[in-house]
């Protein structure tokens, strides 16, 4: 994190630099401009305040300010539709600003004879803005790629899990699109073919992405196509179409070109797009569902094969309570009313799909204090928590966390080194974070735990993966003395 605050504040510094110096540059070359000659040529009068200083100052500020509001806009904990709706205005501001600065600095084309009247001419500036705009976002989102893998190690850690396969095929896919993009404007394929090819089909694409992840998941269970979904994905269609448009009028020119490819994009969208959109994603939900009940199925089965009677064992615990208090050995019985509180919650807040947050922080503080009593009598061994008290309305999947705290204390404790174990708990809104950092201990040479990995970890992992899908971020590090655990929770 402090890495990426640095890199944040590089980047905001070079584009200012870069902005100083590009202004400092066209305020200075007051004598001569790039286009200056095609006015004289076509008996366009030149005013160089009018024609060149001002719109690429004016472009140059904006293509400033929104570098510092992209840099801060894809750090932001939003939701994704209202992500999606600041990235396409400022795509639109961005796009407006670069057609109106062009119809100065080429203003030149009233008068050449290339161009029939004044509404091509605007038209062109129309198209030009755009495709330009479409460009540098494009290439501003290659940089954005990039950045992350360098600086996201969860990105880093799922493209090496899965061996980078997903990135290869999109990677390939773009490719293979291109390449026949390429082939068919090399051999003059009619335009509807093009069109086709280079709008429609990405179009398709983004729609349905922008369906099945953001727009559909929002909806209520009860009335899927109610105005609520109306009132997301008629806008959305409507601005995607509209710039998905202006590059249809770059291949096809003529009055009837705009109104044609907005309407075949429109009637794709509600004929095509949206209902394979939505079955692929009640699919996807289903085989979701199902993989969570096998999941669940299974955990179930085997604590049923691992229960054995609950009554005997608190019987038993309770006369242990009572024996130790007759001895005057308070130590032993706060430990026995701990082991029973925590029993009591494995048989039966266990067994539920969501508890709430502060009975799974009461059975880590009672975990914790257990362990306290096994190493009180060792002054090398340093355990720090620090567990706030979550709010009373937050629920969380049982169990889940306890995983990472055995696992510091089965690999971070030694009786013969010194040791320390630091865990923290708090949450903020809806957002819950969890850290957890202990030394490490190898084992000896014959211990049969030596090459075993952590307690539960892999179990967790796949958990998390079924219960927070997109909704969580966990992060596990190791170093030759220290082993890092990073979880962060949307609840």
């Amino acid at each position: 994190m402090k890495a990426r605050n640095i890199y944040r504040k590089i980047e905001i510094l070079i584009a200012t630099l870069l902005a100083g110096f590009f202004v400092f540059f066209i305020s200075t070359n007051n004598d001569y401009s790039f286009e200056r000659h095609q006015f004289t040529d076509n008996h366009i009068a030149y005013n160089f305040n009018t024609n060149y200083l001002q719109p690429w100052i004016a472009i140059i500020i904006t293509a400033y300010l929104l570098v510092l509001f992209l840099t801060q806009y894809v750090e932001m904990k939003t939701r994704g539709f209202f992500k999606i709706t600041l990235f396409i205005c400022s795509y639109l501001l961005w796009a407006f600003v670069l057609s109106f600065c062009f119809s100065y600095i080429f203003a030149w084309r009233y008068g050449d004879s290339g161009y029939t009247n004044q509404r091509d001419v605007l038209s062109g500036f129309f198209v030009e803005g755009f495709a330009v705009a479409a460009l540098s976002f494009f290439f501003y989102l290659i940089y954005y790629g990039l950045k992350e893998l360098v600086f996201n190690a969860a990105l880093w850690k799922k493209i090496k899990e899965n061996r980078g396969s997903k990135v290869v095929y999109i990677a390939l896919s773009v490719l293979a699109w291109l390449f026949i993009l390429i082939m068919l404007g090399a051999n003059n394929a009619a335009d509807f073919f093009i069109i086709v090819w280079a709008v429609v089909l990405p179009y398709a694409l983004l729609m349905g992405y922008l369906n099945v992840k953001v727009l559909i998941p929002a909806l209520p269970e009860k009335r899927p196509f109610s105005g609520y979904y109306l009132s997301r994905i008629i806008p959305v269609a409507l601005l995607i179409n509209f710039i998905a448009t202006v590059f249809c009028m770059t291949t096809v020119h003529g009055s009837g070109a705009f109104i044609g490819a907005y309407f075949l994009l429109l009637v794709w969208t509600g004929l095509v797009v949206i209902p394979a959109s939505w079955w692929f994603y009640r699919n996807q939900k289903e085989k979701s569902g199902l993989k969570t009940a096998l999941g669940s199925s299974q955990a179930n089965l085997g604590f049923l094969r691992s229960q054995i009677n609950p009554h005997f064992l608190f019987n038993a615990l309770n006369t242990l309570y009572g024996t130790a208090l007759q001895e005057n050995a308070e130590r032993t019985g706060e430990g026995i009313q701990k082991l029973g509180d925590m029993m009591r919650f494995m048989l039966h807040e266990n067994m539920q799909d969501k508890i709430l947050l502060v009975r799974e922080a009461d059975y880590l503080r009672n975990y914790i204090d257990l362990q306290k009593l096994r190493t009180a009598t060792s002054p090398d061994i340093s355990i720090q928590v620090k567990i706030d008290e979550p709010a009373t309305s937050l629920q969380i999947a049982p169990m889940l966390l306890i995983p990472f705290v055995e696992n510091a204390f089965k690999h971070g404790i030694s009786l013969k080194e010194p040791s320390h174990i630091t865990i923290a708990l708090h949450t903020q809104n809806n957002l819950l974070y969890f850290d957890v950092q202990n030394s490490i201990h190898l084992k000896p040479d014959g211990d049969p735990e030596r090459f075993k990995s952590g307690i539960g970890l892999q179990n967790v992992k796949e958990r998390l993966q079924l219960e927070y899908p997109e909704r969580h971020e966990l992060l596990i590090r190791q170093t030759a003395k220290d082993f890092f655990v990073h979880l962060t929770i949307n609840l």
